[in-house]
């Protein structure tokens, strides 16, 4: 129920954010301009993956929850306080010096820019997106207070707010006829604005569980060392998330124009099935594995292996559908205005690069949170790096070479870099899976229903393939549609059939052909008399 709750703010959140991206399609395409932005997004980015969500939830959650466990409602404050006083100072220092450096970090991080001068329209972009990542890591702190205490919705729809910001900004500065720079200048005060209102929707929420917080930097607060202990490793970790992402964006700039681009609106989508069903799973299960550590690592490892099963049953079918059918995913999400039919099937072909590790990136979420349940905050960052060296290493030695090959005028380089990914996510997922392993003997990711899944999205493949042989000339919207609306359809069914749907899937299929209850009665059998 709690990773439902998550999966649908989520859900609200990134429909908006791929309506956000349709936007920028339509304006800017795969160009020169719109890589200029994702870079300016992504850099900055950098403070709130650093600080926030990620590293936040897997320091800060465990202690915080422990001490509401054991009643220590008033110690529970003094720590949620001191968190946030320590995150406050961390992020107000990087934002501040992130802005004041941005000529040099867009220099350095982007260096293939310098060579059409997309670097000078960098800058100014950076000065006012800075800012909004210090706004945007204490919305992470609110997450983290709404998350203990199973408020997982709220939290997770938030951002929707700074989607739908950017959104507006887009549509009344673009029918203003702002252009070029002058529009992307005006889509950073609008995510500025966006991170402002995605932590104001949260403080009426977070309100009845401010009892006791007071600002402080914790430094007579046992437990906030013990928070900082776990952070600093788990920030590293995230680090090397950081890292592998910019490195890709530099690696991406030396490409033709458009490879950033290319690479940020495929990855909208590889996130998407990550973020609905690897990290909701892995948000709402991280409260529950660390309550269920006290009752001894056997309830770990099956509430671990439940969580495993219930991902793959989603990022399986994904993975398939996403490396078939990834140029009419792309052109049902952007082709419009300057994003043509061919920036559908390049995009579509880094999509499907990623695609290959989708799975893998999935299942690691769940494997890191239930290290974080443990009190283990290390492995995880050490694999993590090892992951970015692979991926760097492999994407590096492919990306010119594919670059050389042209699909629908763009280069591609950013499908090498996307392959280089997938390899690192694979190794990732083998090295989490030993290591477990060796904490929780038995560890099973439920080989058979793998299987069933497995099946059932071949079958699902080849549905959507008929489907689209078959179809007559179509808008692109209409036929990408039709050709994933079967594929859908018949995973799901048979996957359900196979025994392999989780059990809140497969009671609602049952109710919605009107077959047997989940008891395996009919509706209404033997009730007439009751």
């Amino acid at each position: 129920m709690a990773a439902s709750r998550v999966a649908a703010g989520i859900l609200v959140s990134r429909l908006l954010g791929l309506v956000r991206d349709r936007a920028v399609a339509h304006y800017f395409g795969a160009s020169g301009l719109a890589d200029v932005w994702k870079a300016a997004l992504r850099i900055p980015n950098v403070v709130q993956n650093l600080l926030g969500e990620g590293s936040l939830s897997a320091s800060f959650i465990p202690v915080y929850v422990r001490l509401l466990e054991e009643g220590r409602e008033e110690e529970a404050g003094r720590v949620a306080g001191a968190v946030l006083g320590l995150l406050a100072l961390t992020a107000g220092v990087l934002a501040a010096l992130g802005a004041w450096a941005a000529p040099l970090l867009a220099a350095v991080i982007t260096v293939g820019f310098a060579n059409d001068g997309r670097t000078e329209l960098l800058i100014p972009l950076l000065r006012v997106l800075f800012p909004m990542t210090g706004v945007l890591v204490i919305s992470a702190w609110a997450l983290g207070i709404l998350n203990s205490h199973r408020r997982f919705f709220v939290s997770y729809v938030a951002p929707a707010l700074w989607n739908l910001a950017i959104i507006v900004t887009l549509l009344v500065a673009g029918g203003r006829g702002l252009m070029g720079l002058d529009l992307l200048v005006a889509l950073a005060w609008g995510a500025l604005a966006g991170g402002a209102l995605q932590l104001a929707f949260q403080l009426p929420f977070l309100a009845g569980y401010l009892k006791g917080v007071v600002l402080s930097l914790g430094r007579r607060v046992a437990a906030v060392r013990v928070v900082v202990r776990n952070f600093l490793p788990v920030m590293f970790a995230r680090g090397a998330v950081n890292l592998s992402g910019l490195l890709d964006l530099t690696l991406a700039s030396l490409l033709a124009a458009g490879a950033v681009s290319a690479m940020s609106y495929a990855q909208t989508f590889y996130l998407l099935p990550i973020s609905l069903f690897g990290m909701s799973v892995a948000a709402a299960e991280l409260p529950e594995l660390s309550r269920d550590r006290a009752a001894g690592e056997e309830r770990v490892r099956a509430r671990a292996e439940r969580a495993v099963g219930t991902v793959l049953f989603w990022m399986v079918p994904s993975t398939a559908g996403y490396i078939v059918f990834g140029p009419e995913v792309m052109g049902i999400a952007y082709q419009t205005g300057e994003f043509s039919q061919g920036n559908a099937t390049a995009v579509g072909l880094v999509l499907a690069a990623y695609a290959v590790g989708l799975s893998a990136s999935g299942v690691s979420r769940v494997l890191s949170s239930t290290f974080y349940a443990l009190g283990d905050t290390r492995t995880p960052a050490r694999i993590a790096y090892a992951r970015i060296a692979v991926s760097a290493g492999v994407g590096a030695a492919v990306m010119f070479p594919l670059d050389r090959l042209s699909v629908g005028g763009l280069g591609m380089g950013a499908a090498g870099l996307a392959a280089g990914a997938s390899v690192g996510a694979w190794l990732e997922l083998l090295l989490l899976r030993r290591s477990l392993g060796q904490r929780l003997p038995g560890l099973s990711f439920g080989g058979r229903r793998v299987l069933a899944c497995v099946l059932a999205a071949v079958l699902a493949t080849g549905a959507g393939l008929v489907t689209a042989v078959l179809l007559p000339p179509l808008h692109p919207a209409l036929a990408g549609c039709a050709t994933l609306l079967p594929f859908g359809i018949v995973y799901l069914v048979v996957a359900e059939r196979l025994g392999a749907s989780p059990v809140r899937v497969a009671t609602l299929l049952r109710r919605l052909r009107g077959g047997r209850d989940a008891d395996g009665d009919a509706p209404g059998a033997g009730g007439g008399g009751r």
